[in-house]
């Protein structure tokens, strides 16, 4: 199983051996269009790095908006609201979907399993 670790300045590095090493993007050959910060200043948390467009990386993986809410355990309407600009992704979903973007296919297998009970 691949570790990651989404580091303070958005890098995603995948841990081997007690190690950090920079992780590739999955598609080396699509550059993912990454919009102009949103300022937040009203709230006063500044913005750090910038985010991914969640509709490209929807597009990348072939997912409709529904499918691409389900495997991600959000409402569609919170997908949508990504896409148009009406909101902004925040906290864990936007490390999420920081991961995503270099390794959707680890993202999808770890959602997809079931927490074991305690």
């Amino acid at each position: 199983m691949q570790r990651l670790r989404l580091k303070a300045d958005g890098r995603i590095v995948e841990l081997r051996d007690g190690q950090e090493f920079p992780l590739a993007p999955a598609m080396p050959g699509l550059a993912v269009a990454m919009p102009a910060p949103v300022s937040r200043a009203c709230d006063g948390v500044p913005e750090t790095a910038p985010l991914p467009a969640v509709r490209d990386l929807r597009r990348r993986a072939r997912l409709t908006q529904i499918e691409f809410a389900a495997r991600l355990g959000v409402p569609v309407e919170t997908i949508r609201n990504w896409e148009q600009g009406k909101r902004a992704p925040r906290g864990p979903a936007r490390a999420l979907l920081a991961v995503f973007a270099h390794s959707p296919e680890t993202v999808f297998a770890a959602l997809a399993t079931e927490p074991t009970p305690a």
